[in-house]
C-alpha cells in the first residue's frame, strides 16, 4: 500500500505524513512546478504545469489497494476505478456509492455558476483544529479498513 497526495495546496499533507510514518506506509506527494514542497518523509514528485497533468501522473502511479487524498471528484472517481480508496481533506471518503452523486453535483454547480452573472466565488472556510481532527480519524479509519480489505 501507498498513499498518493494530490498535494497542490493540500491542508492535510502533515497529518497524512505523520499518520503514515506511525504505520510505515509510504507517502507520495504531487504538485505541479508552481509549488515548493520538502518532505523528511514522503517522496516528493514535481510534475510540469499543465491542466490536470498532476492529476493524471498521480493516477497513472495508483494501484489497487493504494489510497489518494485528494479534494478533485475526478481524481477520486479514477482512483476508485483502480480499485484504491479515495479520501477528501475533509475527511469524506469516496466509494462507488458516493461518486457519481458527487461528480453530478460539481457539474451542476459549474452549469450554474456558468448562467450566473455573478461570477465572485467565496473561498472555502477557514480550516479548523477540529477539521483537522475529523480528517485524522477519518484517514486512521480508512488505512485500518484498506489493511483488512488487502490481506
Amino acid at each position: 500500500m501507498t498513499i498518493y497526495v494530490d498535494a497542490d495546496a493540500c491542508p492535510v499533507t502533515h497529518i497524512v505524513e505523520k499518520v503514515a510514518a506511525e504505520r510505515g506506509i509510504p507517502v507520495t506527494l504531487l504538485c505541479d512546478t508552481n509549488h515548493i514542497l520538502t518532505s523528511a518523509y514522503s517522496t516528493v514528485k514535481v510534475i510540469d504545469a499543465g491542466r490536470d497533468a498532476v492529476d493524471f501522473a498521480l493516477i497513472n502511479l495508483v494501484q489497487r489497494g493504494d489510497i489518494v487524498v485528494t479534494q478533485d471528484y475526478g481524481v477520486a472517481a479514477m482512483a476508485l476505478g483502480r480499485q484504491a480508496s479515495a479520501i477528501h481533506q475533509s475527511g469524506r471518503w469516496y466509494t462507488n456509492d458516493n461518486i457519481d452523486r458527487l461528480l453530478m453535483e460539481r457539474h451542476m454547480a459549474k452549469e450554474a455558476r456558468r448562467k450566473s452573472s455573478k461570477n465572485h466565488l467565496r473561498g472555502p472556510k477557514k480550516r479548523t483544529d477540529e477539521d483537522d481532527k475529523r480528517f485524522e480519524e477519518s484517514f486512521r479509519q480508512l488505512i485500518e479498513k484498506s489493511m483488512r480489505d488487502n490481506e
